[in-house]
């Protein structure tokens, strides 16, 4: 079964983080949603990060915003790829703080990190990593690709007509 685990700090980054979800279910992907905060619950993120492969887990995306511990945290504990999130909050300073504290791991603790707000491209990017060893959802990557370049070449067509 492959199944992708999406966490994030708050209730307030489900909006940014529904894309991915919304992605991965169209995909044909389970997904496993939770609030997991680094601050406000860390043995709880203890617990997620130690324990995400043995319920089924691929690959884990994690979004944050403000000081953005979340990602990180869970590649230290985690043996699977984390996809970090960066999410412009209330109490972020115009979303620097969580793209920088993603992006700036120290070696030995990768973190794939989309652009601020960039749950979508998580979401493709955890189904592309599933694909490498799933022919069912490289697949549907390819149909997904197609579709982006259909809609350029189509939107192309409408400008020129």
């Amino acid at each position: 079964m492959n199944k992708v685990g999406i966490i994030m700090g708050s209730t307030s980054d489900l909006p940014v983080m529904q894309e991915a979800i919304d992605l991965l279910k169209g995909f044909g992907i389970d997904v496993e949603v939770d609030i997991v905060s680094a601050h406000r619950t860390p043995e709880k993120l203890f617990d997620y990060g130690k324990k995400a492969h043995t319920r089924g887990l691929k690959v884990i995306i994690a979004g944050a915003g403000g000081a953005a511990h979340l990602p990180g945290m869970i590649a230290s504990l985690s043996p699977l790829p984390v996809i970090g999130v960066p999410v412009k909050s209330r109490n972020s300073i115009d979303g620097w703080d969580s793209v920088l504290s993603i992006l700036q791991m120290p070696g030995g603790v990768p973190v794939a990190t989309v652009a601020l707000d960039g749950a979508k491209n998580a979401g493709i990017l955890a189904a592309q990593i599933i694909g490498a060893s799933d022919k069912n959802i490289l697949d549907k990557i390819i149909a997904f690709k197609e579709s982006l370049k259909e809609k350029v070449i189509n939107g192309a067509k409408e400008i020129n007509a």
